[in-house]
């Protein structure tokens, strides 16, 4: 079954590579979507793709990358789409 959520990461994610992680992890999985910083100092992004690996990918988010400290994450699902092949980094 394939699935789509928008998320948001609150905490030190910005500045931590926290988008550029959040790429190479969800391309080697093999989810779509995309991820951007927001000018309150938190990330967003959609994930879309098999449940299993948008579960992988949502599990990932709540920790992030090394040097980043996941405060919050929120998820809303949404409904699938299937228009997002690859995952890319919003400017």
């Amino acid at each position: 079954m394939n699935v789509r959520v928008y998320c948001r990461v609150y905490g030190r994610v910005q500045g931590v590579f926290f988008r550029a992680s959040a790429k190479e992890y969800a391309s080697a999985i093999g989810v779509g979507g995309w991820v951007r910083n927001m000018v309150d100092g938190s990330v967003e992004g959609i994930i879309e793709g098999e449940k299993n690996k948008v579960d992988m990918m949502i599990k990932w988010c709540k920790k992030g990358p090394a040097h980043a400290f996941v405060e919050k994450f929120e998820f809303i699902e949404e409904d699938f789409q299937g228009n997002l092949l690859e995952f890319k980094i919003k400017y």
